[in-house]
């Protein structure tokens, strides 16, 4: 079980690390939010990494081929999905500037902590490079060590706390920005940087190859 435990805190930790569209996305979120929104986005990435993480332990390496016969659209949608994202945020920080209601006070209105959790749970479940990951980690042989029903248990969820854990971290951080910006300007930049970063790499999702 100890090994478990450790697999699956390698796998999660393994997943969620690597700053990409989404994680750029939950910390600029966070900061022109809130915490309580950061944190729901927090888990609904968190959620989606042991979805995957508990389909990988069950379906093992069926799930590869399955994934990869439709990667192409995942590709698409995620980055679609993300640049709508990335559009909303800076229309919404221009339009919030113009009516110099930026400064008074964080944009909670935005984003409900229970809409963040559904709108990134969405985007990192329709991300393939997710799943493939965790059925390349049972392909890699996690799967015979894992053979135990509470051994795969320990493993989804240590995979989740972590990915938990590392995605909260992100979430706080973008919290400490959002305090250190608090005048119009700054938060009229955070948004539209963050909101380029972000269709940078969709854009870059969609070039790159699985």
């Amino acid at each position: 079980m100890s090994a478990a435990l450790v697999a699956g805190l390698l796998a999660g930790y393994g997943i969620a690390m690597p700053v990409g569209a989404v994680a750029a996305y939950l910390v600029a979120l966070t900061a022109r939010t809130s915490l309580r929104v950061g944190a729901g986005a927090a888990l609904g990435v968190a959620t989606a990494d042991g979805l995957y993480a508990l389909n990988s332990v069950i379906a093992g390496s069926a799930l590869a081929p399955a994934i990869e016969s439709v990667t192409v659209p995942l590709r698409w949608a995620s980055a679609v999905v993300l640049a709508a994202l990335a559009s909303r945020s800076a229309v919404t920080a221009i339009v919030r500037y113009r009516k110099r209601q930026v400064g008074a006070g964080p944009d909670r209105e935005l984003m409900s902590p229970v809409g963040a959790y559904l709108a990134l749970l969405g985007v990192t479940m329709m991300n393939p490079v997710t799943v493939i990951y965790f059925a390349a980690l049972v392909m890699a042989g996690q799967g015979t060590t894992m053979s135990a029903r509470g051994d795969q248990v320990v493993f989804v969820l240590a995979a989740f706390m972590a990915s938990a854990s590392w995605q909260l971290f992100l979430a706080g951080g973008g919290a400490l920005l959002g305090r250190a910006l608090t005048g119009p300007r700054g938060r009229l930049c955070t948004a539209l940087v963050s909101s380029t970063v972000i269709l940078g790499l969709a854009a870059h999702l969609l070039l790159s190859r699985s």
